[in-house]
Parts: C-alpha cells; structure tokens; sequence
C-alpha cells in the first residue's frame, strides 16, 4: 500500500493508502497513563508519526493463554485466528479510516467489547469498516481492561481524590482526543457518534449518562449491551472491592502500593486470575463501573431515572441468540419509549451460515462493519444484502441522526409503540416483538 501523510494538531502523521483510497492510520496514541493512573491526553509528537501497525491491545488472559488451547476457543476461531496481537500496559491507542478528500465527515468512534477483561481494536471484523467508503470517518480504539482498567484502592483515591474508572477515563480521553484532531482527517468534531457491543454498548451507556461526555458525543449506538439494563447491578461505591483487590496483591506478594504498582504484569494476572477461578460471575464485578464522584458522580440508573442522560439521537438493539434475549430486548424497547429525540430500535436474528451459531452474541459487527467478506463463513446474497443495508443504516444515523436513506426498508422511530426493524433470514422489516415470540423464534431458523 502507498503511504499518505496527515498534518494535525499534534504533527504530522503518516499512514497508508488502501486500494480503494481509503487513508488509514493505525496505532495513534491518544493519551498517556502509568499503572493506575488517570489519562493525559496527547496534544503533540516530534517528528513525523509512524502509524502503518496496530498498537498493542491492553494485558489480558489471552496474552498469556493462547485462546486456540483454552477449550473454549470459539471467538478467537470467529474474531482472532491466525492474526497476530502484541499486548502492553502502555495501549492507549486509536485507529483512524479515513475517506480520501473529505471536509467535515461525520465520524464513528467504536468502543469494542470484551467484558471489560479482553478484547482489542484491531479483530479481523474491525480491521477494514466499509463506513469510510460511504463517506465517514471511522476510529477504534484500544482502552485499559481488567486489573489495569478498574481496580479501585484506598491509596489511590488519597493520591488524586478519587479512583477506577482508569478503562473509562482513557474512553473520555479518546474522545477528547478526537475532537481536537479529527478535522485533520476530514471528519466533523461536531458530529461524533460513539458506538459500542456488549461491553463497548455499556461503555456507551456510562457515556451518555456522564457530564464529562457533553459535547464529545452527538449520537450513540449500542448494541447487545445498553438500554434500561434492569438486568445489570447497579454501579457500586468506590469502596466496594478495596478489600478484594488487596486480596490480589497478598496472593501476589505486594503489602503497599509501592508494591502493587512495581509487580509484574503476569503476577498480576495470575493472581487476580486465581480470584476469578474461585467465583467468575462474583469476582468479575471487580472489573467495572463505579460512582467516582468526578466523571460518574450517579449510578446510570440513577441517571436514566431522572431522565438525565444525553438528549442526543439512539440507534440501540440486541440479537435473537443473545447472552439475555428476553431482558435485552425488552431494555430496547423501554430505552426507546423513554428518549425524547427519535430513537431507533432493531433486533438481529440472521442465522449465520456455517454452523449452528445463530445470531449469537456479537454476530452482527460483520454487517455494521460491512467485513462480512473477511468472515471465515460461506456468505450467502442475503448476508451481502444485510450488510449493505446495516452499513447504510448506521452511516446516515451518523450523517443525520436519522438511519432511513434512498433504497433502504423504512426505519420508523421506536419512541411511541417499540417497535423495531428486524434484521432476519427473510426481509428486513419493522416488527413489534412481544417476549413470548422472542423466546419462541430464537429456537427456530428465520422468522
């Protein structure tokens, strides 16, 4: 691929040039942070940027144990195989795809998910997004997961008034930086939508529901992940899990904080990941949001219950085969009823080809991203035509707030009735689903 060169803000960056004139910069640092650290954004570089290779994802389980030997191998086989990663605490990183000779595109920052344990921006289905050939400016990023992304700890709330949060703050910074250099690339600063899956959507979901957000984000999407979330815990003190996080650093060695902060990476994961042996679904909410008082001052219930998230544009949906079907939907549909800007709701039950899968959990990033193609699956016409409708959906729902454009199936707004478009084996159309026919399709193939 020829190179292309960018002056921004920071300097001068240099990328590469795909073959369909997409400018493409990857591992860009965006902010700077030690272990436990708040991030500082990044407002300059000497010299001219090299960004021709993915940045390193954040330290996580699969850094030490390879995915293909763990027995349970089936996204890595869908997401990650035989792609190389390379891992760091130092992974504050973004990705930019840019259109060849745009002025104030609208951009999409993607947020991916992982349960805010694993994961990485650069997974064979983000790794070359159709949006930028639709006219958007697209940027995923890297962010601090597990241990490194949200331990909380007395001594560190002494140090600077509050502590966790470390994997959201790096979002903000991201964004942040995104906005103070996005028009180098073409993209509009004033037209951002962030858009999140499963952890990413909850991501999304704490966003919208921060002051800190306000003018960095203009729409959201939240897939599989986000909505009224009645299933999920509330966000918790910061307080809760400092007993357990010491637990972690005995197990390993470290007494002080001196200590913890100087273990090695892997002593680290080895410890905490001897806690999530003992109790995975208990110890894993160590890893999560809390009220910090700063940029999460309420829980996001709490936010959603005095109707105080962001008055912006949603597209939001879940998918038949999903971790909670029924729970996820019915969020949708209830998030949707409680915006007052149109909002647009969808449910994804394509059955993908190959095996016996189904819409299952992260099924639909290959038709948002419009990669389908790099798919290890025997595409068939009807997941061509879906991800060239969900591609389009999602670039004018960027553009416009509105996803509906010319030789698309109508797309009404779930405000008044929930409905939502329903993205099938057959047609895609709108459709009110009850939870009785979710529980009955999803045992079925097509609709």
């Amino acid at each position: 691929m020829d190179k292309c060169v960018c002056k921004t803000p920071c300097g001068k960056i240099a990328g590469l040039l795909t073959e369909n004139g997409v400018a493409t910069y990857r591992g860009i640092r965006y902010a700077t942070a030690g272990r436990w650290e708040y991030p500082q954004v990044v407002h300059h570089w000497d010299g001219v940027y090299q960004a021709t290779q993915f940045g390193d994802a954040c330290i996580q389980d699969r850094t030490y144990r390879p995915e293909q030997n763990s027995g349970r191998p089936f996204y890595y086989n869908e997401f990650r195989k035989d792609i190389p990663f390379t891992y760091s605490e130092d992974c504050l990183m973004l990705n930019v795809f840019a259109p060849a000779s745009v002025e104030k595109a609208p951009v999409i920052v993607y947020i991916h998910g992982g349960a805010f344990l694993g994961g990485s921006s650069d997974e064979l289905c983000f790794r070359n997004p159709a949006w930028p050939e639709l006219g958007v400016v697209a940027v995923t990023i890297n962010y601090r997961l597990g241990p490194f992304g949200y331990l909380c700890l007395p001594e560190l709330a002494e140090e600077v008034g509050h502590t966790g949060n470390y994997g959201f703050y790096d979002q903000l910074a991201a964004l942040q930086w995104v906005h103070e250099n996005i028009a180098a690339f073409g993209g509009d600063p004033g037209n951002v939508t962030v858009m999140g899956q499963s952890a990413g959507a909850m991501s999304v979901q704490h966003l919208v529901s921060s002051p800190a957000a306000k003018g960095l984000v203009n729409r959201a999407v939240l897939s599989s992940g986000g909505g009224r979330v009645r299933w999920a815990e509330a966000d918790v003190p910061m307080d809760t899990f400092y007993d357990f996080w010491w637990t972690v650093f005995h197990n390993a060695g470290a007494h002080t904080i001196e200590e913890a902060r100087a273990l090695p990476a892997p002593a680290l994961m080895e410890a905490f990941g001897q806690m999530l042996a003992k109790d995975f679904m208990k110890n894993r909410a160590s890893c999560g949001f809390v009220v910090d008082g700063k940029a999460l001052p309420k829980s996001f219930h709490e936010v959603m219950e005095a109707g105080e998230q962001l008055k912006i544009s949603y597209l939001i949906g879940s998918n038949s085969d999903d971790m909670a079907t029924v729970p996820m939907q019915e969020d949708v549909q209830e998030w949707l009823t409680m915006q007052e800007i149109p909002a647009y709701g969808y449910f994804f039950s394509r059955q993908l080809p190959g095996d016996q899968s189904g819409a299952f959990h992260s099924a639909d990033l290959w038709y948002w991203f419009g990669t389908i193609q790099d798919s290890w699956r025997p595409i068939t016409e009807r997941d061509k035509i879906l991800a060239e409708q969900m591609t389009k959906y999602l670039v004018n729902f960027a553009a416009t707030g509105d996803p509906n454009g010319a030789g698309l199936p109508q797309w009404n707004s779930g405000n008044q009735d929930r409905a939502v478009l329903h993205f099938s084996d057959g047609t895609t159309q709108m459709a009110s689903l009850s939870p009785e026919s979710l529980i009955k399709d999803r045992t079925v193939t097509g609709w």
